[in-house]
């Protein structure tokens, strides 16, 4: 049974024990605006406490997985609502970092700054081949404050975390799955992440008998 639900930038979809939500803005290339942010942490904490989901797949639209934060909010922040975005943040990634559930991104396409420290909080990343990544943060003069700057050296190691933050250099989704930032590159991704989904599921029921 599949259940949709959807709403301004965000679809939640339910497939049997796999939540999928999928950023769907492009006007603003799938931005984790102010308004995703409140959808994800609206929606996500009730998905996550439902004992029939097992698996939670993220993924975007067409050639887009999603980008950063809204460039336009950026630029109305001041000092003390800039500390509170950043842990607004941390706080929504750390939520996918500690799920029970296993935890996918089905990475379409862009995955640019706040989206890449989405997707690193993640258990598992499988990349389309079409995928690109990059944290521009250091062409805008900011670094991203969701908790990429622990987890991508976690991953990749020190130096060429550091490469990518100093240099926002885009790379495809074969670069980075030779590094160790995505788990596979395969199309379509999506399918892929529902597969792997259903095998997590069907480890986790069998857990439980």
């Amino acid at each position: 049974m599949s259940i949709t639900t959807p709403e301004t930038g965000l679809v939640t979809e339910i497939s049997g024990s796999v939540a999928i939500l999928r950023f769907d803005s492009p006007a603003t290339r799938n931005s984790l605006s102010a308004n995703i942010l409140s959808q994800l942490e609206d929606k996500l904490p009730a998905i996550l406490a439902r004992d029939d989901i097992n698996s939670v797949v993220f993924t975007g639209t067409k050639d887009v997985f999603a980008s950063g934060a809204d460039i336009v909010e950026l630029t109305k922040l001041k000092p003390e609502t800039a500390y509170a975005f950043s842990q607004r943040g941390q706080a929504l990634f750390q939520l996918i970092a500690d799920a029970r559930q296993t935890t996918i991104a089905a990475i379409n396409g862009y995955c640019m700054g706040g989206a890449l420290d989405l997707a690193l909080a993640c258990d598992v990343r499988v990349a389309s081949s079409k995928a690109v990544f990059a944290h521009p943060g250091a062409t805008l003069g900011i670094i991203t404050g969701w908790g990429g700057t622990q987890r991508l050296p976690r991953l990749i190691g020190r130096s060429r975390a550091l490469e990518l933050f100093l240099t926002a250099r885009q790379i495809t989704g074969e670069e980075a799955r030779a590094i160790g930032l995505v788990d596979e590159v395969f199309d379509p991704v999506l399918e892929r992440a529902m597969h792997l989904a259903a095998g997590s599921c069907r480890r986790q029921l069998n857990r439980r008998r």
